[in-house]
């Protein structure tokens, strides 16, 4: 009998959002499943937070970026100006809120995650980024939860779509 194979480390970046930190519900998740990384930003200055992440992720190097909210924003912003180029977990991203432009770039692998019943970012933005990006390697999940994932946290689901992610990009 051959013994399953164990699973690599997987690094990650989780950028957190507006109201959040590296202690969240998310960042413990993540810590719990991943060697993760979620370094503070102070969230009033926007440029600093994509200074801060892209010279984080270029010494860290994930595999797996994550931005949720204000933090998708920040890792859109990555992606655009080219500051990242890897495989990307968009959670509930606010980019078209921060009036980013809607497309992202060609050739990155990018997963849009939002709930139909976000009442703080709606869903039309995340699906206005699809239709924007025919070039990009983008899919949206669409998930019946809440601005913050609740559910989708609580369950696993957010693991599982990082290692779904991980395992395409170290594939």
């Amino acid at each position: 009998m051959t013994a399953p194979m164990a699973r690599r480390p997987i690094r990650v970046q989780f950028i957190h959002g507006l109201e959040s930190n590296p202690q969240s519900r998310k960042a413990r998740v993540l810590d719990d499943s991943f060697v993760a990384l979620t370094p503070a930003m102070d969230t009033r200055d926007f440029e600093a937070c994509v200074q801060l992440q892209s010279e984080v992720a270029a010494m860290w190097g994930p595999v797996v970026l994550i931005g949720s909210s204000f933090g998708g924003a920040v890792a859109t912003a990555m992606l655009q100006r080219r500051l990242w180029q890897g495989t990307t977990l968009l959670l509930a991203s606010a980019s078209v809120r921060k009036g980013l432009p809607e497309s992202l770039p060609g050739g990155v692998r990018v997963r849009l995650v939002h709930a139909t019943a976000d009442d703080i970012v709606p869903v039309d933005d995340a699906r206005r980024i699809l239709t924007a990006s025919p070039q990009a390697l983008v899919d949206l999940v669409e998930v019946d939860d809440d601005h913050a994932l609740t559910h989708h946290v609580r369950d696993g689901a957010l693991a599982r779509w990082v290692h779904t992610l991980a395992d395409e990009a170290l594939a």
